[in-house]
């Protein structure tokens, strides 16, 4: 069976605040290494009070310092809000800390608004020059060249796995041609999820940090005891998407029972689409979800996100997924 993969974005639920979502972002990764998640990725987001990942190398760390085993890294790191240089110096940090946990994904959307995109002192087209400064961000990872006027200290010469993340067939293209691994967000926007495969299988090139394409693939679950329990937990993420789309994000909200009253037919349809990637239910749902998922489009990874509003619901969903992979993970019974 492939891995598994948690992807968190510190949520800030209704009633609560920062400190306990670092403290429940910390519980939940600790769980899913005994569990025996592969990575534990947070992602950069900004001026969203919902989502307490912002600083999220900082995250990074502490969740890291908290664990022994899992890797930890970004899902990701939008690259157009920074210098290459500090996030090579940041990331160089966190492999010397805690060396053979640390990846680095990129984006290369700023991860917020215009005006919060101009506050962090950089602006929405300078995605433009993300080739550039990827490979910039890659240089400074190699060691240290002769002559070399710039290098990142720590960073250079340091193993720090770099990923690309992406939505379209843009960051496809660029990561089959620089032979990194890609991970696709088909969790929140999985129209060219099978093109955008397609064309990084085909036209992967190899590199010094990847021999053959890797491809990773965000999914929704949320798993419950019941069918019903699980698509109600549900109704967080929807109501989330719902508000964000209406121009009013805000902390997370606990589910509600009918979200066919909380939002219009056109309003649904939307965050059904946009939600598509999403497998709801019991155990026994949600392992026919998953095969199915995996069997149509062959990822060599699940990166699986949930955002439910109850943190022991949660874990208990983490939990019951851990539990799918190992059933499908083991080998079949023949009969005699």
């Amino acid at each position: 069976m492939i891995p598994f993969s948690i992807l968190d974005l510190a949520p800030v639920t209704e009633g609560s605040d920062a400190a306990q979502a670092f403290r429940n972002t910390l519980d939940l990764a600790q769980n899913a290494e005994r569990l025996g998640y592969c990575r534990y990725w947070l992602a950069e987001h900004h001026n969203m009070a919902g989502i307490a990942s912002a600083a999220t190398a900082i995250l990074i760390g502490y969740v890291a310092g908290g664990t022994s085993r899992i890797r930890v890294g970004s899902g990701g790191i939008m690259l157009p809000n920074h210098a290459p240089l500090q996030v090579a110096e940041q990331f160089g940090t966190l492999a010397s800390l805690y060396p053979g946990r640390i990846d680095l994904g990129l984006g290369r959307a700023p991860g917020t608004d215009q005006p919060t995109a101009k506050a962090l002192r950089r602006y929405f087209d300078s995605a433009d020059a993300f080739p550039h400064d990827v490979m910039e961000l890659l240089g400074y990872f190699e060691p240290v060249k002769p002559g070399q006027p710039v290098r990142a200290v720590p960073g250079a010469g340091i193993d720090v796995p770099v990923w690309l993340l992406g939505s379209s067939l843009f960051s496809a293209t660029l990561s089959a041609r620089l032979g990194l691994p890609f991970a696709f967000a088909s969790h929140f926007a999985p129209d060219a999820m099978d093109e955008a495969l397609a064309l990084y299988r085909r036209d992967f090139r190899p590199s010094a940090r990847l021999q053959q394409p890797y491809a990773m693939l965000g999914v929704n679950v949320v798993a419950a005891e019941s069918d019903a329990e699980a698509r109600r937990l549900f109704t967080t993420q929807q109501q989330s998407f719902i508000n964000l789309r209406r121009g009013r994000p805000g902390l997370i909200p606990p589910p509600i029972d009918d979200i066919e009253s909380y939002a219009s037919p056109m309003e649904r349809h939307g965050v059904d689409h946009a939600l598509a990637c999403a497998v709801i239910g019991n155990a026994d749902t949600v392992e026919e979800g998953i095969e199915a998922f995996i069997e149509r489009h062959r990822p060599d990874e699940l990166m699986i996100t949930a955002n439910v509003f109850d943190h022991a619901a949660r874990r208990r969903s983490f939990e019951i997924v851990a539990g799918v992979r190992d059933r499908l993970s083991a080998p079949s019974v023949q009969a005699s």
